[in-house]
């Protein structure tokens, strides 16, 4: 499955599932930066993502795909886990597909935990059976491993949700967007109708020549969102009256042409 058939069903698994109260919900994505991990990335806030990677130079090819991705749709990358790094036979380690891999992500991305996994056949057969090394071996290597990034995962997913996210609401009385930027005391306004003028989509945008499809006239000057509502961490999805669903970047809002004329008193007690 690919496109629209993948999004309704993720989007159909994660919004209608009864997941009770939960504490973490992992979700091990297949490799690459298709429909599935878009739609991810979309449908859901994404807190963390932790790259699994293997030593060889191809892997890493693939990797700096992904942790791209995640940084352009804001979910940061707390950890890097290297699979099958090495094994040990006759008192020796032997490193069969390289080494470097997981280092050069860490320090090309500036991703802070890196962390290392053996060759062992223990470790595969206890995927297969039900039984995970940590049960199996509490005080071996391994589990050392897993314990250490899943305290440091719960470590940096309690730093993240301490921050604030961008917010972006519809002012009624103002008659404007209002956008709070994070960690910072910024808030400012911005025309409705510019921003939908702003929309960057193939619906607006002719994708080929770069042609402006979406003509200044098209939009009135009065047109008021119906619905805005987060997109992960990056953007925001707007509804339209004329039942356009715009997404609209955190970045791409920033750099919007923003409204000026209005009195500073105004906008503080319309908050």
């Amino acid at each position: 499955m690919r496109g629209p058939m993948v999004s309704g069903v993720i989007n159909q698994l994660l919004t209608t599932t009864e997941w009770g109260e939960l504490d973490y919900l992992v979700i091990d994505m297949p490799p690459g930066t298709g429909d599935i991990q878009l739609t991810l990335c979309q449908v859901v806030p994404l807190t963390a993502a932790v790259i699994v990677t293997t030593p060889q130079k191809l892997a890493f090819i693939d990797v700096a795909k992904g942790v791209r991705m995640f940084s352009k749709l804001k979910v940061p990358c707390v950890a890097v886990v290297e699979n099958m790094c090495h094994f040990d036979a006759d008192g020796k380690r032997y490193y069969p597909f390289g080494r470097g891999s997981g280092s050069q992500v860490v320090q090309q991305f500036g991703i802070p935990h890196l962390f290392d996994l053996p060759i062992r056949p223990t470790l595969s057969a206890s995927g297969d059976s039900g039984m995970p090394e940590v049960v199996a071996d509490p005080l071996g290597e391994v589990s050392r491993t897993f314990q250490d990034l899943g305290v440091c995962v719960v470590q940096q997913c309690a730093k993240i949700r301490q921050q604030v996210s961008t917010a972006v609401t519809y002012d009624k009385y103002m008659k404007a967007i209002r956008v709070k930027v994070p960690d910072s005391e910024e808030e400012f306004l911005l025309h409705p109708a510019t921003v939908r003028r702003n929309d960057r989509s193939a619906q607006s945008v002719d994708e080929w020549t770069g042609e402006q499809k979406l003509q200044y006239t098209d939009v009135p000057e009065d047109i008021e969102p119906e619905e805005i509502r987060p997109m992960g961490n990056y953007a925001v999805s707007i509804t339209w009256p004329d039942g356009f669903s715009q997404i609209a970047p955190y970045d791409q809002l920033q750099m919007i042409e923003r409204l000026v004329d209005v009195p500073r008193q105004t906008v503080a007690q319309a908050s």
